[in-house]
């Protein structure tokens, strides 16, 4: 026996002042009432309604037994309407990781717009360009910016981006511009710690793709350390263009082999399940697609 349905039904019998109209409240057949009140009666070790052929009514302790289940009801109803409604209006904390860069270049210009369409969300951003456990350390969303975001993860891409070979003019007048992919061996390459193709960089351009070995007296964990010690010049960088784009714009750096292009590489947002997706999550993953524009 259900204890809220038998609950509900008894309510139904005392404000009915019988089983056959509770029963058509209910829906349910007189039988099934009947049923439901001795089970309860039994389960209680008491008797809850006096039964005349005229009417019924409460006993002394059903009508406290109704007191209470009309309370604990009314309660129940209250908390399931919250929950619903919680399950269908964005709210809550939303935790996010993104790598530093990106979240400083393009993500954070965007947390004003989504708050203010969806103020019951308190957003808690955590920028760092390792690759964090998502279950493990509590985050909702990720952003990934990757050719696979990993089999484990649901991933919806947001955007492309284009990646840049670009030096300081400086650099290349003083040490030459490179001609051919294979230059590049010979140059000081600035290398990113979290590159995916390790100490090789590959590009495609008349030949083809070709994997190119490369060396240099800096690596960094960070793009826009990269970015500052190319425009001091001290070398070469593979960037994405929202972290150069405006450098190069400006005459600091200088696309390097312009024949020849880094593959691109997409902006996924990730997140773990696609059951019961938080309506924060679906609505902030939403919210990137249509503000980056796909």
């Amino acid at each position: 026996m259900d204890t809220l349905d038998a609950m509900r039904v008894f309510v139904a019998v005392v404000e009915r002042n019988g089983f056959s109209a509770a029963a058509q409240a209910l829906d349910l057949s007189t039988a099934g009432v009947t049923r439901q009140i001795a089970a309860l009666e039994k389960r209680l070790s008491t008797r809850l309604l006096n039964r005349t052929t005229r009417r019924v009514s409460p006993t002394s302790t059903g009508a406290a037994y109704y007191a209470e289940c009309v309370r604990l009801l009314a309660e129940f109803d209250a908390l399931e309407a919250r929950i619903s409604a919680q399950a269908l209006e964005p709210s809550g904390r939303l935790r996010i990781n993104a790598p530093v860069s990106y979240g400083i270049a393009r993500l954070g210009p965007l947390l004003a717009g989504y708050r203010a369409r969806y103020p019951q969300v308190e957003l808690d951003l955590s920028l760092s360009d390792r690759l964090v456990d998502m279950v493990e350390e509590g985050y909702d969303v990720a952003i990934r910016i990757t050719r696979q975001p990993g089999p484990a993860l649901i991933a919806r891409k947001l955007a492309d981006a284009q990646i840049s070979l670009c030096a300081a003019p400086a650099y290349l007048d003083a040490h030459g511009r490179p001609q051919q992919p294979e230059d590049l061996s010979a140059h000081e390459c600035l290398q990113y710690s979290y590159w995916g193709g390790g100490d090789a960089w590959q590009l495609q351009g008349p030949r083809g793709e070709v994997s190119v070995p490369v060396r240099g007296g800096v690596r960094a964990n960070n793009g826009d350390v990269l970015r500052e010690a190319a425009i001091a010049g001290m070398g070469i960088i593979v960037q994405p263009d929202f972290l150069v784009a405006e450098a190069i714009a400006e005459g600091r750096l200088e696309r390097v082999l312009p024949a020849w292009a880094v593959p691109g590489i997409g902006i996924h947002a990730v997140y773990t399940s696609r059951s019961h997706l938080a309506p924060k999550v679906r609505s902030f993953i939403d919210y990137l697609v249509e503000a980056l524009g796909g």
